[in-house]
């Protein structure tokens, strides 16, 4: 291109874009003006020169308008030759550059674009899907980056009227017009270099087995060491097959060191080694199972060391047998089909309520809390762990917001006995105003800090307690001094019954309506002691029924009236049954604790014979609550966790804020419909 002067350059383009404006007009206002005349003499050839000056007219703008992406790269073109040198680098340069309006036409482009393009006219027909949007959010300086066959681009994009703002041409001749101008840098080789360097680094895995002396227990001892050297054989020849680095570190524990190139691999396959070791049988009554925990993202080992002993803390706290799969950003989960399986042993409860008497020692305060809207199992929890801080001449107080009817006459005999001080329950917002460094926050029947009846109190407070049976999800309370979850435990009343049989040496002396408090929590959890149920739950109702707890009455408290009955009959009527196996139904809002009723309908529905899980969902204040049952052949536990909630394997739940009924219930099957076809469940 020749060299030519800024100024001339801006006239050239001036002038022709001008001319050609004036050579239009002026032709037709001279067929115009010259026909005039001719209409006093001859009426038809007047007529044929005004239509020949129509036609030119027309022709001239027509011209005008379909030649304004060729007028404006001859413009750019005048405008990349203002400089000899420059136009011939960005024209010779590796990377594609080109110069696009907003409706994506290529006005100007580069030889490396040209290749690109392959004669596209926009940039539409080059990047397919790539337009005005895509064209803004390139206007980073880490830009936008997109996929061309093979080849993977990062595109930075220019708004060249932030540069041309000046210039007259492009006031004149471009009016509102935005002109982009695109960069495309292929990372292509860049990409994979980080894809390969990243797959080479190196993730942790601890392998556990979760009942290994269970499981020996009733093994002849000449056929222990055979169990044994199979699982090993699983276990070895599992990871072998990814190349790993195995060790044992002791006769249930193993540590692995995997490339992250593999792992991929092993969540599509589901970590197949948790089904492998169940599969070992040489006549043990009870099959063995793992739990592995694997950390990965770090930017070092000792970082992946961490989030794996994270993760196998997860994978046992929620019942063991699955995996647990921890980076920097999140946590997965795979597997956790089996039933958890019960610690005969009492010796974790004795240590834990040593510590947890040694940890309150010191303080003067404490505050208990449990989820929202709790229900008898989480004020059962409560009372009974204000008596154990009580016996301890502790200040003690039960946080509680809202009263649900299902617990109300609990609640207003602890209100209005004289036995017991005025402010044992007190709301969120009065604990908050008491609170100090000093108090300790126990919270019981729950370990997500997302659904405790008061957030704000979880997150100032210094020193927490955490005693819960559900299974550990990814919002738990992940700073508590002390963490007591056993997912085999029926309930959290189940817990801390044990607890305080070992609680200052065994002298916490429960009162009977204590006891009536903590009977019914395990009572509600258990379904009448058909679900959950181990013989530890019935050592902790003993415990309790030693202590004064009337059965007669808890049994009482758990009748439902007529109409409440009636509203589960309807519930159950109009079930849907899908998969042949799982029961949907939606249970109509009655009285003031809808939701305990759901889940009453839910426990019946199990009833039913083919039934494996029951759903059933109920509206209240603007939230559809989710109450999941089975009774060992599904896992609702995962089922809830993809809808945010928990629970345990056969008792679980979840809440779905600001969602209709029937899109709750949609929602629901696309779940069980995914998991299904995924092998969740």
């Amino acid at each position: 291109m020749p060299n030519t002067p800024a100024g001339k350059t801006e006239s050239t383009g001036r002038y022709r874009y001008r001319g050609l404006a004036i050579w239009a007009v002026a032709l037709s206002d001279i067929f115009i003006v010259c026909g005039i005349p001719l209409f006093f003499y001859n009426l038809y050839l007047a007529i044929a020169i005004e239509i020949i000056a129509v036609v030119c007219f027309v022709i001239s703008v027509w011209q005008l308008f379909t030649a304004k992406r060729r007028l404006q790269r001859t413009f750019y073109e005048l405008a990349m030759s203002n400089d000899t040198v420059q136009s011939h680098v960005i024209s010779q340069m590796q990377i594609p550059y080109a110069i696009v309006n907003q409706d994506g036409d290529i006005i100007w482009q580069n030889d490396a674009f040209s290749a690109l393009a392959r004669d596209g006219k926009k940039l539409g027909e080059v990047i397919p899907g790539f337009g005005k949007t895509e064209m803004r959010k390139a206007h980073t300086r880490e830009g936008l980056n997109i996929q061309h066959g093979s080849t993977s681009y990062r595109v930075v994009s220019e708004n060249l009227r932030e540069f041309d703002e000046g210039s007259d041409l492009v006031k004149e001749f471009m009016g509102e017009d935005v002109l982009w101008g695109l960069t495309f840098y292929d990372e292509t080789a860049l990409i994979s270099m980080k894809k390969e360097l990243a797959d080479q680094k190196n993730m942790v895995c601890l392998l556990y087995l979760d009942n290994y002396d269970e499981a020996l227990e009733n093994v002849e001892q000449v056929r222990q060491s055979i169990l044994i050297a199979l699982i090993d054989r699983k276990i070895n020849r599992y990871f072998r097959q990814y190349d790993a680095l195995l060790r044992k570190l002791e006769k249930d524990k193993y540590l692995a060191v995997i490339k992250q190139k593999h792992i991929e691999t092993m969540k599509e396959t589901r970590f197949s080694i948790l089904e492998e070791v169940k599969d070992v049988n040489i006549g043990n009554a009870q099959a063995v199972t793992v739990s592995i925990g694997l950390g990965m993202g770090g930017d070092e080992y000792a970082k992946n060391y961490d989030y794996a002993r994270v993760a196998i803390d997860m994978a046992l706290a929620r019942g063991g047998d699955q995996a647990v799969v921890k980076d920097a950003s999140r946590i997965q989960y795979f597997g956790g089909r089996s039933q958890q399986v019960e610690k005969n042993t009492r010796v974790k409860a004795r240590m834990k309520a040593h510590a947890l008497a040694e940890l309150v020692r010191p303080h003067e305060q404490i505050f208990i809390m449990g989820h929202r809207l709790g229900d008898i199992d989480c004020i059962g929890a409560g009372i009974g762990m204000y008596r154990a801080m009580a016996s301890m001449g502790k200040q003690t107080h039960i946080v509680m917001n809202d009263v649900i009817a299902s617990v109300k006459q609990f609640y207003d005999y602890f209100t209005q006995s004289p036995d017991y001080p005025d402010d044992l329950f007190i709301t969120g917002e009065q604990a908050l105003s008491m609170l100090t460094d000093d108090s300790v926050l126990i919270v019981v029947d729950t370990n997500r800090r997302s659904i405790v009846e008061e957030k704000e109190l979880a997150d100032r407070a210094k020193t927490i307690v955490v005693l819960d049976h559900h299974r550990q999800v990814a919002d738990y309370i992940a700073d508590a001094t002390l963490s007591y979850v056993e997912p085999f435990a029926s309930s959290a009343s189940e817990m801390v019954a044990e607890i305080l049989q070992y609680f200052g040496d065994g002298e916490t002396a429960l009162r009977p309506a204590e006891a009536d408090a903590i009977y019914a929590g395990i009572v509600l959890d258990t379904h009448n002691f058909t679900a959950q149920t181990g013989v530890r739950t019935f050592e902790a109702a003993a415990y309790l029924r030693k202590s004064g707890a009337d059965i007669t009455k808890v049994r009482k408290l758990f009748r439902d009236d007529l109409e409440a009955y009636k509203v589960k009959a309807e519930a159950i009527h109009n079930m849907e049954i899908i998969h042949n196996r799982f029961a949907i139904t939606v249970c109509p809002p009655y009285g003031e604790s809808p939701t305990v009723l759901a889940a009453e309908t839910a426990n019946d529905l199990l009833s039913i014979t083919e039934i494996q899980a029951s759903f059933v969902l109920t509206d209240y204040e603007g939230t559809v609550f989710i109450s999941a049952r089975s009774i060992d052949e599904v896992n609702v536990q995962v089922i809830m966790e993809k809808l945010g909630g928990g629970g345990h394997m056969s008792i679980a739940g979840a809440q779905l804020k600001g969602a209709s009924v029937s899109d709750a219930k949609e929602l629901m099957k696309e779940t069980i419909d995914l998991m299904i076809e995924e092998g969740d469940i």
